[in-house]
């Protein structure tokens, strides 16, 4: 059985496309939060430069990752992202993670 997976994204607005990356980047929380098999979609801001942007990203296995790259949000984000930061992601499988508190 496949474990779970988790996508770290990392961006970097380009000069002047800080607004619009983050209006893009948040335009991706519910769609994606709402896709079935994903158990985590959150939005984060480097705390000394907010040009810098993390998504952090938790599936329950590698098809809600394919669901969700082939998703017509995903597929609309990408048609824009080149054009308002650099990217780079790491698509993780799990190793030893522990459990939430309850």
């Amino acid at each position: 059985m496949a474990g779970q997976m988790k996508t770290v994204a990392l961006f970097l607005a380009k000069e002047g496309c800080e607004a619009e990356l983050e209006t893009l980047l948040r335009s991706m929380l519910a769609p994606s939060r709402a896709e079935p098999g994903n158990l985590r979609y959150d939005l984060w801001r480097e705390a000394a430069a907010p040009g810098h942007f993390v998504l952090d990203e938790l599936y329950v296995d590698e098809d809600a990752v394919a669901f969700h790259r082939a998703s017509p949000h995903f597929k609309a984000y990408l048609a824009r992202i080149g054009d308002l930061a650099s990217r780079t992601a790491i698509l993780a499988t799990s190793l030893d993670v522990e459990a939430s508190p309850e």
